[in-house]
């Protein structure tokens, strides 16, 4: 009995590490991350493309209020897999910053530092008491740099708080699939037209349906900036996938 009760005073608490080094809190923010819809980043040489798996749970509900996409700062884009409420509001979060970061120093934030600034709340919240760690992993994208140094970037931040980067990576339900299907299948080349290819192509792997325009994201971001793809544009896409 005395090891159950040690074993719930490790649960209950974020701010606690267990004997064995762990942070069960974080593990179960981690799950919340894997028990979500799949989302998919892939970096071309001229882009970074998001797919994203927004299935609803009724017909009646809309699938333009599941919002797993977003537009930072019309150059920067943030997807989510978890809890839709969690990545919400670390999306708030770096709209603020960017925007600070405008005014401060008179230019906006490149990827990385976006990425670092929304580890850093994330992680925040695994040591501070009172409140729980972010159940939401993001894919932050965007293309940054000068004329002669400009690149596409792809960060992942998970609900340690840990910025990591990536040439292609999967958040959500059938992660682990998914990366196995793009360790094969990426390779350098790519514009962005193959990008949204093998975005799509990985996203199906993870999906227990076929993928439906509707409930399918989409968006591009190379040197014009954050895009959005339309319904007719993604099932073009979808049509000519294999």
């Amino acid at each position: 009995m005395r090891g159950d009760s040690d074993r719930r005073a490790y649960d209950r608490g974020n701010t606690i590490f267990s004997p064995d080094g762990r942070l069960y809190q974080v593990e179960y923010a981690r799950e919340a991350v894997r028990r979500g819809s799949a989302t998919v980043g892939v970096k071309t040489d001229e882009s970074v493309v998001f797919a994203s798996d927004a299935s609803v749970r009724s017909p009646l509900l809309d699938p333009d209020s599941v919002e797993k996409l977003h537009d930072v700062d019309g150059r920067l884009g943030v997807a989510s897999a978890g809890h839709v409420a969690d990545a919400r509001r670390l999306v708030d979060g770096a709209r603020r910053f960017t925007q600070s970061e405008r005014l401060r120093y008179g230019e906006a934030p490149g990827v990385e530092t976006t990425a670092r600034a929304i580890a850093d709340d994330v992680q925040e919240a695994t040591q501070s008491g009172g409140s729980r760690p972010f159940g939401v992993a993001l894919l932050v994208g965007g293309y940054e740099g000068g004329d002669a140094d400009a690149r596409p970037r792809l960060f992942e931040t998970d609900p340690s708080g840990t910025p990591s980067e990536w040439r292609a990576t999967a958040i959500g339900r059938g992660g682990d699939a998914i990366r196995e299907y793009l360790e094969t299948e990426h390779v350098d080349g790519l514009d962005a037209a193959d990008g949204v290819g093998l975005a799509l192509d990985a996203l199906a792997v993870g999906s227990d349906a076929d993928l439906d325009a509707a409930t399918t994201g989409v968006a591009v971001m190379d040197a014009d900036g954050y895009r959005p793809l339309d319904d007719e544009a993604v099932a073009g896409h979808l049509g000519g996938a294999s």
